[in-house]
């Protein structure tokens, strides 16, 4: 396939614009750690909840989409659309608490929360299991992305489309740092909504399509429309449904989603100007995330039914591409007339980058404040430290290139993620409630739930995914709550310090409050807001759910539905912001 003089024009121009962001604010990103890692923590919360938005609008996250459409309907999407919960319960809850600890990174709060040699290891093992060997899947499979979408619209090789997609990403990553990432992905969200919108638009009207009409009740389409599985098939009910709103949004750690918050959605918190910008940037992300973006990918992933309905279908017209359901995206893509091609390919390159960029600088603030400066050189200056993080940009873009080479779908490097953080999830939201948890909670919870990944990946027990994600989280959970019930707490004066600090809330504290208080130590009056923030997390479901459904019935012509949805919606709002006055 070959591109137009116009849809050059305008990759190579977007291209400039990036770089030129990054040199316009090299100088003040290297002036310290604070600017570098967290752009002096002075961001508004919009400018920070578009970053978070960009950051997910992944390259491989319509790929994503597509295989889960083409192969379980739109319901599929609930194995992602369940992260919700965890996202609307760090808005309410846990984005005010991120931003009162006044860390530098998501591993700092481990020396902040616990004591011992125990919580200096978390912090220095985690630095490099998240930081890099995570951190590195998580690239691996957008840089996956990259090189089905660069085979199948420029027939690259998989080595040539991770190098050419990652040169510019580093360049400006590296040298702009966190402000250039921010600034950046303004620009990149801007461009790739309008890319996959227009896309979807043209697209859904080809002449082999004809038109939303014709494509919502296409033989090959029909069957795949419902908003929720089939709930006589128990088994599909089971797995796309059940298993993802009762088990997975709460015990599975996952980037993007953490339950609590953390990694990349901690870092933009802890950058907001203060705690009311953390909580607006966390529920405008989740808003546009959920609600906003997934139907375009939708639309293109239907269409993709009619004119590849198997995979057959798709390797005969790209014989050299890496092949799997995922491919019906970019398959759809090499439709588009030049001009639109053009926006179309550069908003994929803008979501690669956006979100290769920022886990680039993540992963680079554990390596060099995490682990170089609290275990290898205290005294390192800011100087050093910046131009480690520099460095270990390169480095972690290399070890996710070679990494993407062995992949094989976005779906399985999902699968696997979710698999390896099954069971954790629920040590994340506890934390802040139970003064129990200690550091062996954690370390337990993270070398389990490993071991049963690896367990399960390369031992055949006859057990479904599903189950053995069920299973992941039980025999996980049991271990860690288990550890923590015989091992000691956490030293009384570092939680005294930790809860003046945050100020959290909840009875789980109060065996903690009765024991500060025999000791002589003296801790804050809180004002237990949780009834309020636990109801507004609730209606920001609500309110999300129904805005994403209410314009799935409108793109299917069904006007009742759509103004009943889109109502609910609006009234969860209204007691949203009646319920946000009353703090």
């Amino acid at each position: 396939m070959q591109l137009a003089t116009l849809d050059w024009i305008l990759i190579v121009s977007f291209f400039v614009i990036f770089l030129s962001i990054g040199f316009l604010v090299a100088k003040r990103s290297g002036k310290n750690t604070k600017e570098f890692f967290l752009s002096g923590q002075n961001m508004p919360w919009w400018l920070l909840g578009i970053s978070m938005v960009a950051t997910t609008f992944s390259a491989d996250t319509p790929n994503l989409v597509t295989d889960i459409v083409r192969q379980n309907g739109i319901a599929g999407n609930w194995v992602w659309w369940a992260f919700l919960l965890t996202g609307m319960l760090t808005v309410f809850v846990y984005a005010k608490l991120w931003r009162r600890s006044k860390v530098l990174t998501d591993l700092e709060f481990y020396e902040l929360r616990y004591s011992g040699k125990e919580a200096s290891f978390l912090r220095g093992f985690r630095a490099l299991y998240l930081g890099v060997f995570f951190n590195v899947m998580i690239m691996a499979a957008v840089c996956l992305a990259a090189i089905k979408i660069g085979g199948i619209l420029f027939n690259l090789a998989p080595w040539e489309c991770v190098v050419y997609a990652s040169i510019i990403t580093v360049l400006y990553s590296s040298i702009g740092g966190l402000r250039g990432v921010i600034f950046t992905d303004f620009l990149q969200f801007i461009i790739a909504m309008i890319g996959s919108i227009w896309a979807a638009y043209y697209i859904v009207n080809m002449p082999e399509i004809g038109g939303l009409n014709n494509l919502l009740t296409h033989e090959n389409v029909a069957d795949k429309l419902d908003f929720l599985p089939d709930f006589n098939d128990s088994k599909t009910l089971l797995t796309l449904l059940i298993i993802p709103i009762a088990v997975q949004w709460w015990s599975v750690w996952y980037p993007g989603a953490e339950p609590g918050g953390g990694g990349y959605i901690a870092q933009r918190m802890l950058s907001a100007k203060d705690e009311k910008n953390a909580i607006g940037a966390t529920l405008l992300f989740n808003i546009a995330h959920y609600a906003l973006r997934p139907w375009p990918w939708i639309l293109i992933a239907l269409a993709s039914l009619v004119l590849y309905p198997e995979l057959s279908d798709i390797s005969s017209q790209f014989p050299n591409a890496t092949l799997g359901h995922d491919l019906g995206y970019p398959a759809m893509l090499t439709k588009l007339p030049p001009g639109l091609l053009g926006l179309v390919v550069t908003s994929l390159i803008a979501a690669f980058m956006s979100t290769i960029s920022t886990h680039l600088n993540w992963g680079s603030s554990y390596i060099s404040l995490d682990f170089y400066k609290r275990f290898i050189k205290p005294e390192a200056s800011e100087k050093e430290l910046v131009n480690l993080g520099r460095v270990s940009t390169v480095v972690l873009m290399i070890l996710a290139a070679l990494f993407a080479l062995v992949l094989e779908s976005a779906l399985s490097a999902f699968n696997i993620l979710l698999q390896i953080g099954a069971g954790t999830g629920l040590i994340f939201i506890l934390r802040w409630f139970w003064w129990r948890v200690n550091a062996y909670s954690e370390i337990t919870g993270m070398v389990v739930s490993f071991v049963l990944a690896l367990l399960f990946e390369f031992v055949d027990l006859g057990l479904e995914s599903h189950e053995k994600l069920v299973l992941s989280v039980l025999l996980t959970t049991i271990s860690w709550v288990t550890v923590t019930l015989i091992t000691r707490p956490t030293d009384t004066k570092v939680l005294a310090k930790f809860y003046n600090s945050v100020t959290p809330y909840g009875k789980g504290w109060k065996p903690f409050k009765r024991q500060a208080e025999q000791e002589n130590i003296n801790l804050k009056n809180t004002h237990d807001n949780f009834t309020i923030d636990f109801a507004s997390m609730l209606l920001g479901v609500v309110f999300v759910y129904t805005s994403l459904f209410g314009t799935g019935y409108l793109i299917y012509g069904n006007m009742l539905g759509a103004v009943v949805l889109i109502s609910i919606a609006i009234v969860s709002a209204f007691f949203i912001f009646k319920l946000w006055k009353k703090k």
